[in-house]
């Protein structure tokens, strides 16, 4: 069985900064793909950053320099260090694995940035 469970969304002030954590079970963690999407209330959901087997990365244009996506391997975890953060960063954040049958997903974590 598949399991994704996230954790560290949280409220918190604008120029803040968060750590978003995912910890995976039952996939081949180590040769799957990791993303960060987020969907915010009446809008379409995005891609936020996503980290493949080897690597590499790719950031949305509105959280490059900002937000830093990472993966441990050894103990099957994905982690988005989020900092600067801005109001239209609030969204429900999921995590996202790209398995050789399918893609995988979290139950969200509320992020939301607020004076």
């Amino acid at each position: 069985q598949v399991q994704l469970v996230e954790s560290g969304g949280g409220l918190v002030q604008p120029g803040g900064s968060l750590r978003l954590s995912c910890a995976t079970s039952g996939i081949s963690f180590s040769i799957s793909a990791m993303g960060w999407y987020r969907q915010a209330p009446g809008k379409q959901r995005e891609m936020v950053a996503r980290i493949t087997a080897a690597g590499s990365t790719n950031y949305a244009d509105s959280v490059k320099g900002r937000f830093t996506i990472s993966r441990d391997n050894a103990k099957n975890t994905v982690a988005l260090q989020m900092g600067s953060l801005k109001p239209e960063d609030t969204a429900l954040y999921y995590c996202n694995v790209e398995s050789l049958r399918r893609n995988y997903w979290g139950q969200g974590t509320q992020v939301s940035v607020s004076s």
